[in-house]
């Protein structure tokens, strides 16, 4: 099959396409897109469904300088990103193939050494699941510690480089943040008498919670924080050194004097007057879902828009761009100025937006390395919340290239298993794996 790749319009926008789930556009979503402070978990829907997308012409976008008529915005947005290419490209035709179904998935992690995929229920536990796509063993419970409703909840999982800690974020019973620790034992069943607390950190509002947390390929524990909640950044977080509320950071893990943590030495604001020192970027309003290319070390996540804009953005591992970066928010949703009272300097353009007329609630996903789709081997695969749609995003020096996959509705993540290959998990229960339609 060929998909011939249209050029963008000028602010990045893909065009909306045909047969696109309807019934989710008025949502306030799980994934963290509600501005008015009072998130929803989709109850509406009552089934899912998993189908293949006939690949149709695309529009992909590329970012261009805002609108905003201060100069030093403008050019603070500049995008470096080449202009879409219209060359033809092969992609291949893609099903989503079950593995199984589970309450509110809304994360999938793997271990080192461990073929299990370790599936993150929002409502308190971790399955390992095997190939037989039966419905697994629990090796975590906290359905006594959070509740999953809304966009609280047990919201993430990763695990150390040797796979011997697993580090989970959830929501406690107050809605506050909890980044925590557990040894895990060779059978990968957590040590729940092992928990340590790293982080616990307020949040004003019940959205807006962020979720990811990833090792990098340094051994540190990045963890995207969104701004609070509410909407529209009220008290001005998101730009704010002084909280941990719209910020990527990173910590080492490893306990340090009285801290439970190590701060890394190189990271960008521990001499900043006021700054916390574990920020590592800024800017960002609720980052769902993160994640290191494994061949780059490149910084993928996608952040969740207010009223207009979904963003893709990416921190280049080889010239160091994510390093105490702006990624805008909230003097600029997307390309887009926003909060006129924010500063505009050093902001950084998204590599990629698409506005609310092709989706809601982005969720990001991760730039594939498995072996079952060749043809998809660099490309960055990514949803959206609302309509369901998995789309997979490639840029080089032929410019932005974006085809469409499949498509699962209530999207809530996309992630690679221990086989190297990708699996999409449904809010609304199903997890399944991308494999070549034959």
């Amino acid at each position: 099959m060929t998909v011939r790749i249209g050029t963008g319009s000028s602010t990045g926008r893909r065009s909306s396409r045909s047969g696109v789930v309807a019934l989710v556009m008025s949502a306030a979503l799980a994934a963290g897109c509600a501005d008015d402070g009072a998130p929803s978990a989709r109850s509406d829907v009552e089934s899912t469904s998993v189908e293949t997308l006939e690949t149709v012409e695309t529009t992909a976008g590329a970012t261009t300088t805002t609108n905003d008529d201060d100069a030093s915005s403008t050019t603070a947005r500049a995008t470096t990103t080449p202009a879409p290419s219209t060359e033809m490209v092969s992609v291949p035709s893609v099903r989503l193939e079950p593995l199984g179904r589970y309450d509110q998935p809304v994360d999938l992690a793997s271990r080192p050494g461990d073929d299990a995929r370790y599936v993150v229920e929002r409502t308190g536990r971790v399955l390992a699941v095997g190939d037989d796509a039966t419905r697994g063993v629990t090796v975590l419970d906290l359905s006594d510690a959070t509740r999953g409703e809304g966009e609280q909840g047990l919201l993430g999982l990763t695990f150390s480089q040797r796979g011997d800690l697993a580090y989970v974020n959830h929501t406690d019973l107050a809605g506050d943040t909890v980044i925590a620790e557990y040894r895990v034992g060779v059978d990968g069943q957590f040590v729940e008498t092992s928990r340590r607390v790293l982080l616990e950190i307020d949040q004003p509002y019940a959205n807006h919670n962020g979720g990811s947390l990833t090792i990098g390929p340094d051994g540190m524990l990045w963890i995207g924080m969104g701004d609070g909640g509410a909407g529209g950044d009220p008290e001005r977080r998101a730009l704010d050194l002084s909280t941990l509320l719209g910020k990527i950071l990173r910590i080492d893990p490893t306990p340090s004097g009285d801290r439970p943590y190590s701060i890394p030495t190189d990271n960008p604001f521990i001499d900043t007057d006021d700054a916390r020192p574990e920020i590592w970027s800024i800017g960002v309003r609720n980052p769902w879902r993160m994640s290191f290319d494994r061949d780059t070390g490149d910084l993928w996540f996608g952040d969740v828009g207010e009223r207009e804009v979904e963003e893709i953005d990416v921190a280049r591992a080889a010239d160091g761009t994510g390093r105490g970066a702006n990624w805008g928010w909230s003097a600029f949703e997307g390309t887009r100025r926003f909060n006129e009272d924010q500063p505009t300097t050093g902001a950084v353009a998204p590599l990629y937006e698409y506005d609310h007329g092709a989706g809601c609630s982005v969720t990001g996903g991760e730039v594939y390395r498995g072996s079952a789709l060749p043809a998809l081997n660099g490309w960055y695969v990514f949803g959206d919340f609302c309509t369901g749609e998995l789309s997979a995003l490639n840029t080089d020096d032929q410019g932005i290239r974006v085809i469409a996959l499949a498509r699962l509705e209530a999207l809530s993540a996309i992630r690679s298993g221990p086989d190297g290959e990708l699996y999409a998990l449904s809010l609304n229960g199903p997890v399944a794996r991308l494999v070549a339609d034959r």
